[in-house]
């Protein structure tokens, strides 16, 4: 004989005393998280969604007890990556890191390993940063248009340096170059942190790259920032103008950093994670995190997150149209 109660039996003692009783999958599912969760970085150290993500995980790692750590999955232009997470168990301990390069990869391949609509589920958007042109702090160039004037003498000349073809930095730098009628060469590296490195070593001429990425060369007196996209200057440099105070008619991009889950993962889970995502952006120091990159320190939720993925997409779509690159 069956000493334990079963599950229907437990409902329906529920029901005849009026009490709103949950089933052991519920429960399991609001206790989350109950081990280490994994959030995959697509792409290598040192970039903008690692050093974003790394934040976010040690605020997330501090509020719920349990280890949120950063696995960097780089490649194939962060596909290898969000692969990963979307044939991971949809349980909630497998997430995926990105920015705005997520909403490129439509234009960028052919054909993808996965569907980035329903394979993964956009769980929330948070700091949301400029992205600047950045030089060797001893760099001849001293302004943009100082650099865009020697691109115009000779096309091609001037090189610069992102994490792959078919990333936002690739496709922000086309269409500057679009906006200011001259060819930039395009030196892809495996991540945005080796690009900052080459600039570093004067390997290539520039990078643009959101802030987050490279504010920390910029204040160590290492890089030094000619543009910054928006519609105004950064509180932390008000000397550098942005683009369209150059003259150059392009506002640049403004670069958003989000995480993802597979598809199936349970609605109580990514809604606690968008409760602690919000809990940690209203947090002091990741305020002073994101305001000292020159970020803002905002949330967008995943409906909204949903949709800003679709305008994004739809806008590079036109972007990608009018420049050389063909689908991989």
């Amino acid at each position: 004989m069956n000493r334990h109660p079963t599950r229907r039996s437990v409902l329906a003692a529920c029901a005849l005393l009026g009490l709103a009783c949950a089933t052991p999958l519920a429960q399991a599912q609001t206790a989350w998280p109950t081990k280490a969760v994994r959030i995959i970085v697509p792409y290598g150290p040192g970039g903008a969604v690692d050093v974003v993500t790394r934040k976010m995980a040690q605020k997330l790692t501090e509020q719920t007890g349990q280890s949120f750590f950063v696995e960097n999955k780089p490649g194939a232009t962060g596909t290898i990556g969000a692969s990963l997470a979307a044939s991971a168990a949809p349980d909630g301990y497998t997430l995926v890191a990105n920015d705005t390069t997520y909403s490129l990869l439509p234009h960028i391949f052919k054909k993808l390993p996965f569907d980035p609509q329903a394979d993964l589920v956009p769980v929330s958007a948070f700091v949301f940063a400029p992205m600047g042109l950045a030089v060797n702090a001893q760099s001849r160039f001293k302004t943009l248009n100082d650099l865009l004037a020697e691109a115009k003498r000779e096309a091609n000349k001037i090189t610069y340096g992102t994490g792959g073809p078919g990333t936002t930095p690739h496709f922000a730098t086309e269409a500057l170059g679009i906006a200011a009628g001259v060819n930039l060469m395009h030196i892809p590296f495996k991540g945005a942190g080796e690009a900052t490195a080459a600039i570093l070593s004067n390997t290539i001429d520039m990078q643009i790259a959101s802030t987050t990425g490279l504010m920390g060369n910029v204040k160590g007196g290492k890089l030094r920032l000619l543009a910054v996209s928006g519609d105004k200057r950064l509180a932390a440099l008000p000397d550098v103008p942005t683009f369209t105070e150059t003259g150059v008619k392009w506002p640049g991009v403004v670069n958003w950093t989000g995480l993802w889950a597979p598809k199936g993962t349970p609605a109580e889970v990514t809604a606690r994670l968008q409760k602690e995502i919000a809990t940690a952006m209203a947090s002091a120091d990741m305020k002073t995190f994101a305001e000292g990159m020159g970020a803002d320190a905002r949330q967008v939720g995943s409906e909204a997150f949903g949709r800003m993925l679709k305008d994004s997409t739809d806008a590079w779509g036109k972007v990608a149209a009018n420049t050389a690159f063909e689908k991989q």
